[in-house]
């Protein structure tokens, strides 16, 4: 039997703006697959995310900013979409790109913790 592999210690970027909205990993997850899918329907099915949850979310997002996150097109003989506005492109690279600096500050920390793991610990009942 192989010995387990160990998780990775991680951490997860949320921004607090004001009125106590948060800007985290699953809005920014839900504008890249908006980019990718062109679609706010098929970025939330992606997400295992209801339409409702999705366009709610995108909504709440739109409604943070001066401007507009996501352009939202109806439906009609062409159907409906969603595409980023250049400002939803530009805060999705700038929330990707705090990520990555945060994750470059703290990686000696990370490794330290993730050095002073046991190992994991079953439960008997």
């Amino acid at each position: 039997m192989s010995a387990p592999t160990r998780a990775k210690v991680g951490f997860k970027l949320r921004l607090t703006l004001p009125g106590d909205h948060p800007l985290g990993p699953g809005k920014a997850q839900l504008m890249e697959l908006i980019k990718t899918h062109g679609s706010i329907r098929s970025a939330g099915a992606a997400m295992n995310m209801s339409y409702r949850r999705a366009w709610l979310l995108i909504d709440e997002l739109n409604g943070m900013f001066r401007e507009p996150v996501v352009l939202k097109v109806q439906g009609g003989k062409q159907g409906g979409g969603a595409t980023l506005t250049p400002f939803g492109e530009e805060l999705l690279g700038r929330f990707r790109s705090m990520e990555k600096r945060a994750e470059e500050a703290m990686g000696a920390d990370l490794a330290w913790i993730e050095a002073a793991l046991g190992e994991p610990v079953v439960k008997v009942e």
